[in-house]
């Protein structure tokens, strides 16, 4: 069975989310949730984790440009400690949850989308989904980066 990994904007307004395909070598977008609520949101994303087979839940992290936490950091930090307690209850195995750092990733996302020519309304619609694909293909980047180091160590 192939396993995936899950990639999250986590934002006070709603989550961004990425999805890995089988490989784990690329994300795509998959979709917005609105937030209701830590508890509900925490369900609705082990619901997808479950649904998509994810091993791996890569939550980016809202750092400050000199690395420090920003009170939004605080806010994913929460999440993040509320996902661990959801895994734990429902009494899912294996699945671990990792931090991205996504400095600037808005920025970018928001590019990447003028440059494909979407309109201010519609950017505004998927920023978020665009977000966390930016995320979740950093960390699958420096995965592959780290399997390659470690393949030509042993060499």
């Amino acid at each position: 069975m192939l396993l995936k990994a899950i990639g999250l904007d986590v934002g006070d307004k709603t989550i961004g989310i990425a999805i890995s395909d089988d490989l784990m070598y690329t994300a795509q977008g998959h979709k917005t949730i609105e937030r209701i609520g830590i508890r509900k949101d925490a369900d609705k994303v082990l619901d997808l984790v479950k649904e998509y087979n994810c091993q791996t839940i890569v939550v980016g992290l809202p750092l400050k440009l000199d690395g420090s936490d920003s009170p939004q950091t605080i806010k994913v930090r929460e999440f993040r400690t509320m996902l661990e307690n959801k895994i734990k209850s429902t009494g899912l195995k294996n699945i671990e949850i990792v931090f991205q750092d996504e400095r600037l990733t808005t920025v970018m996302a928001e590019k990447v989308l003028i440059a494909a020519d979407v309109s201010r309304k519609n950017r505004k619609a998927v920023i978020d989904k665009q977000a966390a694909i930016l995320i979740l293909q950093s960390y699958l980047d420096r995965q592959a980066f780290i399997k390659r180091q470690q393949a030509d160590n042993e060499e």
